[in-house]
């Protein structure tokens, strides 16, 4: 029997929150931004096999590795999710992802409707999954020639892919429209906390609930 005057600690097991979008449409804002306001939050370091941006260090970014190094890691197991992407392989590894969400942190990951369905097969329980979607194409292009990071038949690429991703939507707990950056990221944060209150994710619940409705 439990004594009513133990205490019992709640613990709360933390999200996987995976946020999507077609490129440009602002994933990689949004998790910076909610990694800057919210300590809880930190960022899936992704490994891949692309060459880095002007401005990307590795091992902050992306690890950056070569694709025999990347294919050797995918042979072992190594990775919860992986997906080849304009090109390049890109993947998400195993160990720090289940030590973090085990110690109750956030983690966010920026990836693709691919990386999202392997992720959701291999840790459903944890997964909170988000779409983000442009108010326009029209808009979305012009995000796209604005951040200047690519070559424009790249942009053209990504545009041509577009239609294709966002069609993926159906597939994701919560859809929303990027039209009002600081609004979206307010309601992104709103949706963590109320999915870290189901019931799954409170441990030691059960026990809780024993101390209150076991006879003294």
């Amino acid at each position: 029997m439990y004594d009513v005057n133990d205490q019992i600690q709640l613990k709360q097991k933390g999200i996987a929150l995976i946020l999507s979008s077609p490129s440009g449409a602002g994933k990689s804002s949004m998790a910076q931004a909610l990694i800057r306001d919210h300590p809880n939050f930190s960022l899936s370091i992704s490994v891949t096999t692309r060459i880095p941006r002007p401005g990307e260090v590795d091992g902050v970014h992306y690890h950056f590795r070569s694709e025999e190094a990347f294919l050797k890691l995918q042979e072992e197991d190594a990775f919860i999710e992986s997906a080849r992407v304009f090109g390049h392989y890109y993947g998400t590894l195993r160990s720090p992802v289940e030590k973090a969400l085990n110690e109750g942190r956030d983690i966010i990951f920026d990836i693709d409707w691919q990386g999202t369905q392997q992720l959701i097969q291999t840790i459903k329980p944890d997964v909170v999954s988000v779409f983000l979607l442009p108010p326009s194409l029209k808009d979305l292009e012009s995000r796209l020639y604005k951040r200047a990071q690519d070559q424009e038949y790249v942009i053209l690429e990504r545009m041509n892919k577009a239609i294709a991703e966002i069609s993926h939507w159906p597939e994701y707990d919560y859809v929303l429209i990027n039209d009002n950056f600081e609004e979206t990221v307010r309601s992104v944060f709103g949706i963590v906390e109320s999915e870290k209150k189901r019931r799954r994710r409170q441990i030691g619940l059960d026990k809780f609930i024993k101390t209150l409705v076991e006879t003294p």
